[in-house]
This record gives structure tokens, sequence and C-alpha cells, in this order.
């Protein structure tokens, strides 16, 4: 993007150029802060934590004076009177103006210390988490668990109940998916939650495990997951695939997208089902409109969109049984002998399972929303107060017991299996059962309009898919709220009867 922006016609506006400028230097300073976070998880030695710490502290209050500077503000002002700029609500200047106007409008809210002071935190708090994970002990992150919610619930208090909300974890969950309430998400995850553990009842040890137990050399899972990635689209050339103890997506370009997985020898899915699950938030982050870079038009429509991508890639395409007659081979060749008698259909079978499981990451479509909504309650009765989080780690088991029939064996796999409340993340666990509700309208979707993508899939083509989400998705960036791009994407509103009706016939198959 050059220092000067032609639009309407070629008439130059002097104040949204001067604006785009300023927060074109501000998103630069910001994806250095995330390339810092990147580094933190995957290169960083581990005596490097607390200079590590004082540095993301340091740009993150950097960052948010500067965007919230009254300079920001009066621009943006100005820009907002200007009728002609902003007449066609869904251009990139009337998408930028609105994004930036609802982003400062929030960032206002908070004093510099409280975003230096939780910048910090969080990386400390992500550093013990790994620590007490791999050690499986609550009571080393407990500690930083208690002051993530203090300061959570310090920047909601700031922020304010959004309107239609109820509650103030309302104002966190809105800075993830635009309008997402707690009142509202009970609604709708009550009945999702009844359907889904009659489905689990109904189809439960109907298909057998064959894949996990088989051994394949992590550097043979390398491969795979590099060729499986580079075949679904992934342009390394603007990539990088790591290690990290959670898998997550990062970068600070289209141009520039990091992703991470993790490997167990005796578990070839844990490593590919992260890594498909990644890839899919790689493609979107590098579909998006790179000549707007550094604009908030260049960013996902909401986080349970982001999710939808990863979600899709995942499961739709990467369980499907197209998927895994292309795949089946690449298996044989990397692992040999030890998966050379598994046929496309029974790793189709393998992968799945209707079976209840400790492990979110590594759990099949139709339970997974249960351990999202197990997080969801816990994170709201912490976050009210009506949890003390020393109870935890026994709240946790008790619902794992009761809504999965699953024992925890230990704090590693349970409550401290997650990275998203060492980060203070409250309020980003239910975009994961929204990105599965949009995944399923946008493949049926997708799936009219490409008539021959289990074809195309089989011949590991998947070409496709890329193109279709790349027109529909990817390159409308933040011009659509989630409600809007799955009305223009589908024709209909977000149905959860449609996610629910994909796992009948996935089951039935």
């Amino acid at each position: 993007m050059g220092t000067r922006i032609r639009i309407m016609g070629g008439m130059t506006r002097e104040a949204y150029d001067r604006l785009a400028a300023k927060i074109r230097d501000v998103s630069l300073l910001s994806s250095a802060s995330a390339l810092l976070g990147w580094d933190q998880e995957t290169m960083m030695p581990e005596k490097g934590g607390d200079w590590r710490a004082e540095q993301l502290a340091l740009l993150a209050r950097k960052v948010h004076e500067d965007f919230t500077s009254d300079e920001v503000g009066e621009l943006l002002a100005a820009c907002e009177e200007d009728r002609e700029l902003v007449s066609d609500p869904l251009s990139v200047p009337a998408v930028v103006l609105r994004e930036l106007r609802r982003d400062f409008d929030l960032e206002r809210k908070l004093p510099a210390d409280l975003v230096a002071e939780s910048a910090s935190h969080r990386s400390r708090a992500q550093q013990v988490w790994a620590r007490a994970r791999k050690e499986s002990d609550f009571e080393l992150f407990r500690p930083m668990l208690v002051r993530s919610l203090e300061l959570a619930r310090e920047e909601a208090r700031c922020l304010g109940i959004p309107e239609g909300g109820e509650e103030p974890w309302d104002a966190l969950a809105d800075r993830y998916e635009p309008g997402m309430r707690a009142a509202e998400l009970a609604r709708l995850f009550e009945p999702l939650r009844s359907e889904l553990v009659e489905l689990v009842d109904r189809h439960r040890g109907r298909r057998k495990d064959r894949l996990t137990g088989r051994r394949m050399p992590v550097p043979a899972q390398e491969t795979l997951c590099r060729r499986v990635s580079e075949a679904f689209g992934f342009d390394f050339d603007a990539g990088r695939l790591d290690r990290s103890t959670h898998p997550f997506t990062s970068g600070s370009h289209p141009l520039d997208v990091r992703i991470t997985t993790r490997y167990r020898e005796e578990d070839v899915m844990d490593a590919l089902g992260s890594t498909t699950h990644e890839v899919g938030h790689g493609l979107y982050e590098q579909g998006l409109p790179p000549e707007h870079a550094g604009l908030p038009f260049c960013r996902a429509s909401s986080t349970g969109i982001h999710e939808s991508q990863s979600r899709l890639w995942e499961n739709q395409v990467g369980r499907s049984l197209p998927f895994w007659r292309w795949c089946a081979p690449l298996l044989t060749e990397l692992g040999g002998k030890d998966f050379a008698d598994l046929s496309p259909e029974e790793l189709f079978e393998s992968t799945n399972r209707a079976e209840p499981s400790l492990i979110r990451v590594d759990a099949d479509e139709t339970t997974y929303h249960l351990h999202i909504q197990i997080r969801f309650e816990l994170e709201l009765a912490m976050f009210r107060g009506d949890l003390d989080p020393a109870d935890l780690p026994s709240a946790w088991n008790e619902r794992y017991a009761a809504d999965l029939g699953v024992e925890v064996p230990d704090d590693a796999r349970g409550c401290l299996q997650d990275i998203h409340w060492s980060l203070g993340a409250f309020g980003y666990f239910p975009t994961y059962s929204l990105g599965n509700l949009y995944a399923a309208c946008f493949w049926k979707a997708l799936r009219g309009e490409l008539p021959d993508v289990d074809e195309d899939c089989a011949r590991g083509d998947f070409g496709g898919i890329l193109e279709w989400l790349r027109s529909r998705i990817h390159r409308h960036g933040a011009r659509y709220r989630p409600a809007e791009l799955c009305e223009e994407v589908c024709g209909t509103p977000l149905d959860p009867e449609v996610f629910l009706d994909y796992l009948r016939d996935k089951h039935e198959a």
C-alpha cells in the first residue's frame, strides 16, 4: 500500500490517507508483537521469558497509545463526516472506518497500564502453563489463572456490558465474535447438546479404531504434514510449519503466516488433525487481500468464521472418505508396513468414530461440542465468581464424568490441556462451536456449486475447494459481519440443523 490511497473515482481523501498511514504504522508494531509471541512458543530459550514479557508489555502499551491517540480520533471523525466516502457501506473505505470506529471506541476505554500489564502477564502465564502442563500440576498454574481472571474482569469492567448483553463476560466475547452473548449461546447450545448426546448414544461403538497406536517416526510425520499442507494449498514461500506445545496460527501479513503442530509417534492423527486444522487458519490468512494489509479490512470477519475455515479443512475435507482415498497410499509410503494394511474405508472409520474422549483437539466431530460446552460453562462460573479457580480441576473432572462418561487421570489431560486461559482468552471457546456450525453451512453451499468435489479430493486435487473459499470468504476480509457473510455465502441464516444433518449423513455412510 502506498502512502496515499486513490478512491471514489480518483478523488484524493487527505484525511483518509493520513489515517490509513497512521493505522498501518500501528499494525506494523502489532505484527512485530505477534512474531515475538510466535517465537516464544517455538524458538525462544526458556530463560528468555522475563525479558520477552517486558518486550511484549512495551509493544502493547505503544500500540495502544498510538492507536487511541487524539490524532487518530480526529482523523476518524473527519472521515466519517465525508458522506461520499462512506456512501457504499461495503466499500473498502467504509468497512475500514466501521471497524476502526468499533476498535477505537473499545480501546479508548482501556487504560494503557492495564493493557501493558495484561500483555506482560499473558507472556509469563503462558510459560508457567507450559511447565504446569508438562508436569501435570495445576497448583503451579493456579496463581496465574487467578490473576488472569482478575485482569479479564477489570478489562470487562472498563469496556462495559455491550448492547444486547446481560453480563460483563459478554464484553470479552464480543471482541472475538461481534454480537455473541452468553445468554444467546446458552439458548443455542443446550438443544444442540441434547441432539449430539442422542447421536453419540446411537452410534457409539459402531466403528473401530484401527489407526491409533501404530507408530510413525516424527520425521516421517513431518513429511506427511507438509505434503498434505501443500496439497491443500498452503504456500510455504509465504508461511512456515513448526512445533509448539499447543498448535496455533500466527504471523504478520498474508505473505508471512506461521502455523504450528505437535507430534506423537504412537498417534499420527494428533499431528495430522492439528496440522489440517491450522492449515485451514493459515489458508484464510494467506487469502486475505494483501493490498489492504495493515488496515482492518485485511482481517477475518470474526473468530468464529476463522474457526469455520480450520474446522472445514480438518473435518469436512481431512476426515472424509475421498481424502483418505488420496492419503492412504501416502500414509503407507511414509509409515511403511505398520500402515500398509489400512484401507481408505478403515481410515475413514477410524477417524470418524463417535466416541467420548479426554482431549478436545482429538475429539470427533460429534462429541467436540460437548468439550466446548464444558469449557464455556466452567469459564462463566469462574468469571462470575461462582467457581473458585482452586476447585477447577475437580469441577472439570466431574463434568467430564457426567457429560462424556470419561475419567480424567491427571491435570495435563484435564483442565491444563488448553492454552487459552493462560492467554487471557476469556470468551474464545464458544467460537469453536460456532465455527463448526458455519463450516457445515459453507460446506453445504460449496457442494451445491462443486458437484465433483469428492472425485477431485480422491485425486488429491483440493484447488477447487480453496478457490471457492477464496472467492466467497477470504477475499472479503472484514467486509461482512459473521451473520451477513453466512447469508451472502449460503443464502440463509446460520442453521444448526445443517450441522446435525451433516453428522447424521456421515454416521450413516
